[in-house]
């Protein structure tokens, strides 16, 4: 865990716009503001990601989600509730209420309700977070500070400290209309 300090610290660095890195279930990842478009063009670069790929969501709790959940049919959020948090992310449509800095080209957004502390303790101060793996496009995703820094070394806002969540592989990735696994575990 962070302490309360360390959080806030992390959370004035986020909201100001920078790109931070941070132990997942897996692998580490990037992440940032999902509202602030400078913020996230600088992940999408460090990364060498196009813009149309999309983008994951992070969260510490179903209910910072909301704002994209209200309207689903009661057995979608049946679903998702019943796999989170832990290392599940759903594609769920988004009806144009994110920025297409992070839905890309797609009528659906990547939610994932993690379970590891130092994410759940982040989003619980600075509300969601782009995730995706850090690693630049076509490397493997690091799955140690030292790589994280081997692949950007100064270009980073932040590292937060801690260790990965014991999970082998990133998250499985499904489509929560039709249950099509789109990137196994």
């Amino acid at each position: 865990m962070l302490a309360s300090w360390r959080t806030r610290q992390v959370d004035r660095i986020l909201h100001a716009g920078g790109v931070i890195a941070y132990p997942t279930e897996a692998v580490w990842g990037l992440g940032c503001n999902p509202w602030k478009a400078d913020a996230v063009e600088r992940l999408l670069a460090l990364k060498q990601r196009p813009v149309e790929k999309g983008l994951i969501l992070v969260a510490g709790d179903i209910e910072q989600f909301d704002f994209l959940l209200w309207d689903l049919p009661d057995g979608q959020l049946a679903k998702l509730r019943l796999s989170w948090p832990g290392p599940n992310t759903w594609l769920v449509p988004h009806e144009d209420r994110l920025p297409p800095w992070i839905t890309g080209s797609h009528t659906t957004v990547a939610l994932r309700v993690s379970n590891h502390p130092v994410i759940r303790q982040l989003c619980k101060v600075t509300g969601p977070l782009v995730s995706t793996s850090a690693n630049p496009t076509g490397r493997p995703p690091a799955r140690s500070r030292l790589r994280v820094e081997q692949y950007f070394h100064e270009a980073l806002d932040d590292v937060v400290a801690g260790a990965l969540g014991g999970q082998r592989n990133p998250s499985i990735i499904r489509d929560l209309k039709t249950e099509k696994v789109i990137r196994p575990s």
